[in-house]
């Protein structure tokens, strides 16, 4: 019955991490880390999971406050985002060596359609970044204990996503993407974290995680943000096959720097609750769906941010 109760988790987003968007750089899923993966997986062997998510950025920002389109002027001095359609698909593959120790890989899919008004322009222009994102390769070590387990995270995100793109059609059409609507930021980052898992009666499950991920150096001209993800939640486990599971999450980022970043819109804080289930398909397979609902955001200058956030996949044990 235990090892049943453990199998129905969520996809590991912490590994995975948030997509990072131009005037959303704070949005993007941060669920997090899948309780099997990282607090209770102690089976030697090969799990997989295919996750999807999409978001659409559409309510413009500024600080704490909705800005309405329809009071601006155009040409404005400033770009003024329109609406940004993010689909990504990610593929985790995980290997458990034994009870301590476990590595994971993470690919990503991205496809990304994005329509603005440049400075200066009355235009909307387009563009649509479609392709494989940057990889993440990411250690886990664990101390299991009877009713609890403490996990720690270490792990590299690499730049294998192209970063220059174009803009497709409008004023802009054949000049480069802005950096933060890149596949990829270019940059290799380290990847830190750490979590909590408890199991305090027989029928709820808790959990508590920090992520910290940290550019290692500017490239091209181009410093992506420091970003710290908190995380906690609870999950009931009961005798049926679905488990309900409620999320707080909060994502913190600093400003991007270079001359290719759009430092002064960029950065913010965000907290999402989030709401979800888990069902067991087979003794080997599980799947998920989630809705990250945003009750705070503060952003720094104008940015696009969602209305709400969806989650979901199948994980699959070898």
């Amino acid at each position: 019955m235990k090892t049943k109760l453990i199998a129905l988790v969520i996809v590991p987003a912490v590994l995975a991490g948030p997509s990072t968007t131009l005037a959303c750089s704070v949005c993007g899923c941060s669920l997090s880390s899948d309780w099997a993966a990282q607090g209770y997986a102690t089976m030697p062997g090969l799990e997989t999971s295919v996750r999807f998510e999409y978001f659409e950025q559409n309510d413009l920002r500024s600080g704490t406050d909705l800005v309405d389109r329809s009071t601006l002027d155009f040409p404005n001095d400033e770009e003024i985002q329109q609406r940004t359609v993010n689909r990504n698909v990610w593929l985790d593959l995980n290997y458990v060596f034994n009870s301590s120790w476990a590595i994971t890989a993470s690919i990503p899919y991205h496809d990304r359609f994005h329509t603005t008004i440049a400075e200066g322009d009355t235009d909307i222009s387009t563009s649509r970044a479609n392709g494989v994102g940057d990889m993440r390769l990411v250690a886990r070590y664990q101390k299991p204990g009877l009713f609890h387990s403490i996990s720690f995270q270490f792990g590299l995100k690499l730049p294998t996503a192209r970063f220059d793109q174009n803009f497709a059609e409008g004023p802009q059409e054949g000049e480069l993407l802005d950096r933060g609507l890149q596949l990829g930021t270019g940059t290799t980052n380290l990847l830190l974290g750490a979590a909590w898992f408890a199991r305090p009666t027989t029928n709820l499950g808790v959990f508590a995680q920090a992520q910290l991920d940290q550019p290692l150096a500017a490239r091209d001209n181009f410093l992506p943000s420091t970003s710290l993800t908190l995380s906690g939640g609870i999950r009931w486990l009961n005798s049926s096959r679905f488990t309900p599971q409620l999320q707080l999450n909060l994502k913190t980022e600093n400003r991007e720097h270079g001359e290719e970043a759009d430092t002064p819109n960029s950065g913010g804080t965000v907290v999402y609750l989030s709401p979800g289930v888990t069902a067991e398909i087979t003794t080997r397979s599980t799947a998920f769906v989630f809705v990250q609902l945003p009750v705070y955001q503060r952003v720094n200058g104008l940015q696009l941010e969602p209305k709400w956030l969806l989650s979901s996949g199948v994980r699959f044990k070898f």
